[in-house]
């Protein structure tokens, strides 16, 4: 996963205002056009899977834990694609492409199978070689087709290259030593390229590289990286994958790539590495002073003759699931803490929208799962328990309760409080048939006047015949609308519908019921 790294920060290289206009009389070449985005537009609804990760957890949970997962797998979060053959990537992407389209909704992807991915580390794996990630990759493209998708391609691929030099000269950390040392970063850039290229080919994609966020490479450096990596094909690049930085500081920084990346890209004397950033003339450690570095794109832009306009430079997408709190401050350690992996009583932030109020910003997203874990973090010791916590950390990827309860109890925004509680039960399928009953409790504060209750069953089943409503289903989706006698609810109260339903092949218990659109609580 993606590392807070704010290794040494390189100085923008000094470029005086004398020099900048004696390099404009020779000459510029206006921003290129860039395309409006009709995948993330302003509206957008985006996929909320009714088979997620989060709400498999939920179902083997009980109790706050169970309500916890309910509540985080309500919201869209993004599908994961990251391992598997060809055929079997592509079968993946191809049902969450289908159904997200089928429920006229726009799903994000994370496609994350580079060699050498993450330098080996906690969330090590990946393709054994270029033919091989190539390969991979076509099976993705194959998979989403002509659906509408949001794609985040490899998170810390840009942010952790193998045998890397930076713009800076100065050498990576990651050198792995089953890697050829000679083409290894040359590969990284290839692989991603190629990605590139096949993912922007599709017709209804947004496809976004990795940008590091603001406590990790400086502006100059993540631009380079970005260019390099074929950034002008794509709509732009995703920032604080997995990571806890505020939106706003995330906000500045984004937009001063994207300000980077127009110098770098349509001036022909200009050097990335002259871009001001977090680091210079911005303190990272104060956010006040973060001014200066805006005022040095104005300035810098002015003289290179540009104007900032978001419809002509790159945008870019926040990831938000675990952001409310902002990045975690550490007690004086003895050895490496580990601030990235699980910090404690962090919270989530702003829910997944594509309404951001910000011309640059296509949406924010929780592309990491909020609820899962960073990895088994021993901070320095010989593990396997926490240190910080107490406990054993689940691995990598797997539900981690205890964190999910931190997210939802750190909000910024709070949640709002679940409204319903629904309590379901069913027979033993006999031929695939079998009756239930559910029953709706009304936990908010004023009177439900009608409803209706919706879920998605786990495979074919199908509703047959409702006491107590109007049954309706496309696909897996079913809803029961209340009938006249079932539809007032007082606050508190309850009411109930009995109904029977046919193509199980085991017992059925649906993992997520909502009430008029509203997650609900259930048992």
């Amino acid at each position: 996963m993606p590392r807070s790294l704010p290794a040494r920060a390189a100085r923008p290289l000094a470029l005086t205002a004398v020099a900048v206009a004696a390099l404009v009389a020779a000459g510029l070449s206006p921003l290129p056009a860039f395309a409006a985005n009709d995948v993330l537009g302003d509206g957008t609804t985006l996929y909320a899977d009714p088979h997620s990760t989060t709400l498999e957890a939920a179902s083997g949970l009980n109790g706050e834990a169970r309500y916890d997962a309910q509540l985080l797998g309500s919201f869209p979060s993004a599908t994961w694609l990251t391992k598997g053959t060809p055929a079997e990537v592509q079968q993946a992407a191809s049902v969450t492409a289908t159904a997200a389209t089928a429920a006229g909704q726009v799903p994000t992807f994370v496609v994350y199978d580079l060699p050498y991915r993450d330098c080996s580390q906690y969330s090590a794996g990946g393709a054994a070689d270029t033919a091989a990630y190539e390969a991979w990759i076509d099976g993705v493209a194959a998979g989403i087709g002509s659906a509408k998708a949001a794609i985040m391609l490899e998170p810390d691929g840009l942010g952790i290259i193998p045998w890397y030099t930076t713009n800076q000269n100065v050498k990576e950390w990651c050198q792995p030593a089953d890697a050829d040392a000679a083409t290894a970063a040359a590969d990284r850039f290839a692989q991603l390229n190629y990605a590139v290229d096949a993912l922007t080919a599709l017709p209804n994609t947004a496809v976004y590289l990795d940008g590091t966020h603001s406590g990790w490479l400086s502006v100059g450096d993540i631009t380079d990286r970005l260019v390099k990596a074929g950034v002008a094909k794509t709509d732009g690049f995703f920032l604080n994958a997995s990571n806890y930085v505020t939106t706003d500081r995330l906000t500045k920084y984004g937009t001063w790539i994207s300000d980077c990346l127009a110098l770098t890209t349509s001036v022909s004397w200009w050097n990335a590495g002259w871009c001001a950033s977090q680091y210079y003339p911005a303190d990272p450690n104060d956010f006040s002073t973060w001014t200066a570095t805006d005022d040095k794109y104005a300035t810098d832009m002015a003289g290179a003759g540009l104007v900032q306009d978001a419809a002509t430079q790159k945008h870019f997408v926040i990831d938000t699931s675990r952001n409310g709190q902002g990045a975690w401050s550490p007690p004086a350690w003895n050895g490496d803490i580990e601030a990235w992996c699980n910090p404690p009583d962090r919270g989530a932030g702003l829910r997944p929208s594509t309404s951001t109020g910000n011309p640059f910003i296509d949406a924010y997203l929780w592309i990491k799962v909020p609820g899962e874990s960073d990895g088994q973090c021993y901070r320095g010791t010989g593990g396997p328990t926490d240190p910080i916590r107490g406990i054993e950390d689940p691995a990598a990827g797997q539900w981690f309760p205890q964190q999910a309860r931190e997210l939802i109890a750190s909000a910024s925004p709070a949640f709002a409080p679940v409204g319903c509680h629904v309590a379901y039960s069913a027979t033993k399928p006999l031929f695939g048939v079998f009756a239930g009953g559910i029953a709706i409790t009304n936990l908010g504060q004023a009177p439900l006047k009608s409803w209706t209750l919706s879920w998605n069953w786990a495979g074919s089943e199908k509703l047959v015949t409702v006491v107590g409503g109007v049954k309706s289903q496309a696909g897996d989706a079913a809803a029961i609308t209340s009938s006249r006698l079932t539809g007032s609810v007082k606050a508190g109260g309850k009411t109930a519908v009995a109904f029977l339903a046919k193509g199980a092949s085991t017992r059925v218990e649906p993992w997520l019921f909502r009430v008029n659109g509203q997650p609900c609580s259930s048992d």
